[in-house]
């Protein structure tokens, strides 16, 4: 078992698929993480997906504001790992192109 794959990281787990809504998850990281944490989580999500779409590294850094070391090791993983960026950003397009005929999307 990895050092992060734990009995403690579980429990976490099931707490994140147990959260109901936006605004419980809003709360929930919030208490869990600090300002800056939520921030980061978020820009490296969003450095995933620019990165599947084919954005230049250049691009990502300036607009997230991620350092190069960051945002090449996201392509790593996008690339290489587990598939959890992969999974994710298949199951957001699939919201989005099944979705797409009522003008609502996943994001």
């Amino acid at each position: 078992m990895n050092k992060w794959d734990t009995k403690r990281t579980e429990e976490l787990y099931k707490i994140i698929l147990s959260l109901k809504n936006i605004q419980e998850a809003r709360d929930f990281f919030r208490d869990l993480l600090t300002e800056q944490e939520i921030v980061e989580l978020g820009n490296r999500w969003r450095a995933a997906r620019m990165l599947n779409q084919n954005i230049p590294y250049s691009q990502i850094i300036e607009k997230t504001g991620l350092s190069s070391t960051t945002v090449a090791r996201i392509s790593k993983w996008l690339k290489k790992s587990k598939g959890g960026y992969k999974k994710m950003l298949q199951r957001i397009n699939g919201h989005r192109h099944n979705s797409s005929s009522s003008g609502k999307g996943l994001f």
